[in-house]
């Protein structure tokens, strides 16, 4: 199942995106305060992999000029409860399932999910009951005559139930009291398409691992359903290490806890290093050790675990939080996404300025990993405003973000905010930047290697 595409409207400073089409990755491109971060929120919590975080709340989400207008006209019927997130899938895999049961004429090929504001999930799957029953029945293990009996549930329910019992019978009959239920198209989305639609995965700077953590205050949060966003990469690096949170506390062996520790550190240093090319001479350690007083604000009691990068080249470890802020969002997404691609099914990765503090030549590696890494694995939709974070060979991949709002002069129209242009020339200047920036470097670096290839052939005509 992917994501085709989506609509976000009336979250934040989007009163209406319009549709934005999904490819198998994505770059939002747009200049700070266009509304990239709110697209990708207001998508994320459509189905999230953290679960305590697919909630809208009114008075965060809805744009705060108008919320009590808003909050009025439905409590006053006047409108309906507002959809901030609407999103479009086309089935893939499920198809062959469904069609194996209901025909392969009986059932589009596309679902739509939205979620309102009331954080009801709403879904639209096209079917054809008649269709569908007629195929159920007619490829099933029956009689004749039983065959023969209208695609009506009611009537088909009354046959079944007069026949002798078999297995097939009561198969069918199971399926028909859901049917019965839920219609078609509910028993489809309940059976086949709820189960396997991709979670989201959101990550920002905010979900960069700390240097230090208190495990027992870890547990607290873990058991009270109140993780700080930096606490998911550093329990995925743990459960990637075959560990629970309890036997940092209790191990039952020093050397294995270590191993275990070193084993999942450097599984990750080399995926980081293969495509991190500004220090290669890094690898990340991981250690637990009881609270001493002159520990940080926090941890001074109980078990802290620490982080720590050693530099080969120096011969020194220095905490993980002190590192470049480039290279600890580098470890922290792959330690996060490590483990959750394990337990998880389908996944959509939504990564909010994956490149923000990464120098150019690091954004290239980036763009790389997304590549040759992720591609083939997972859909992705990454904002960015940074022309080293624009793909020159991929920009059909790229979608303009624009505030009107904040590009209009005076007064402003009701409804105008952050748009997905489809039309290109209709973007600002300042919205195009990073196109024309990464067009530009593309050029230079063709026109650069032709200048080289020609004076190499120069010299050796001469030489």
């Amino acid at each position: 199942m992917k994501l085709k595409c989506f609509e976000v409207k009336e979250f934040k400073s989007v009163w209406d995106s319009g549709p934005v089409d999904a490819a198998q990755i994505t770059c939002l491109v747009g200049k700070n305060e266009a509304g990239k971060t709110a697209l990708l929120r207001a998508l994320y919590r459509l189905n999230p992999v953290v679960e305590e975080e697919g909630k809208f709340d009114v008075t965060l989400d809805y744009p705060r000029m108008q919320v009590e207008d808003y909050r009025h006209e439905v409590e006053s019927g006047e409108r309906e409860v507002g959809v901030p997130i609407r999103a479009t899938f086309t089935l893939d895999d499920e198809l062959d399932d469904i069609a194996n049961l209901f025909g392969p004429e009986a059932v589009a090929s596309e679902v739509t999910l939205s979620k309102n504001y009331e954080n009801k999930l709403t879904f639209w799957l096209s079917a054809d009951d008649t269709k569908a029953l007629s195929y159920l029945v007619k490829a099933a293990d029956l009689s004749e005559q039983t065959r023969e009996a209208a695609p009506d549930v009611d009537e088909l329910t009354t046959v079944l139930n007069d026949e002798e019992q078999t297995e097939e019978v009561k198969r069918l009959l199971e399926i028909l009291t859901a049917v019965k239920t839920r219609g078609v198209s509910g028993y489809v989305y309940d059976t086949f398409v709820k189960p396997r639609l991709p979670k989201f995965l959101y990550f920002d700077e905010y979900y960069q691992m700390t240097g230090h953590e208190n495990i027992e205050a870890l547990i607290q949060r873990q058991n009270a359903k109140a993780l700080k966003p930096s606490d998911y990469p550093l329990l995925g690096l743990i459960k990637l290490a075959r560990l629970e949170l309890s036997e940092l506390l209790n191990p039952s062996s020093t050397i294995e806890l270590k191993g275990k520790l070193e084993g999942a550190s450097n599984h990750l240093t080399r995926q980081v290093l293969k495509y991190w090319s500004q220090n290669r001479h890094l690898r990340m350690a991981f250690d637990v050790r009881p609270a001493r007083p002159g520990d940080p604000p926090n941890i001074w009691e109980g078990t802290n675990v620490w982080g720590g990068v050693y530099d080969t080249r120096h011969q020194v470890t220095t905490e993980l939080g002190s590192r470049s802020r480039g290279f600890v969002w580098f470890f922290s997404f792959l330690a996060w996404y490590s483990d959750v691609r394990r337990s998880t099914g389908s996944l959509v990765l939504l990564l909010d300025e994956p490149g923000l503090t990464l120098h150019a030549k690091a954004q290239q590696d980036l763009l790389r990993y997304f590549e040759t890494e992720l591609k083939d694995q997972h859909q992705l939709i990454y904002t960015t405003h940074s022309p080293f974070m624009v793909d020159p060979e991929h920009f059909e991949r790229v979608r303009i973000v624009q505030d009107k709002s904040i590009e209009a002069e005076g007064e402003v129209d009701e409804g105008e905010g952050t748009k997905v242009l489809v039309d290109i020339f209709a973007a600002s200047p300042d919205s195009l930047f990073p196109l024309q920036g990464a067009l530009g470097y593309e050029l230079h670096q063709t026109l650069f290697v032709a200048h080289l290839i020609l004076s190499s052939r120069v010299q050796q005509t001469f030489y």
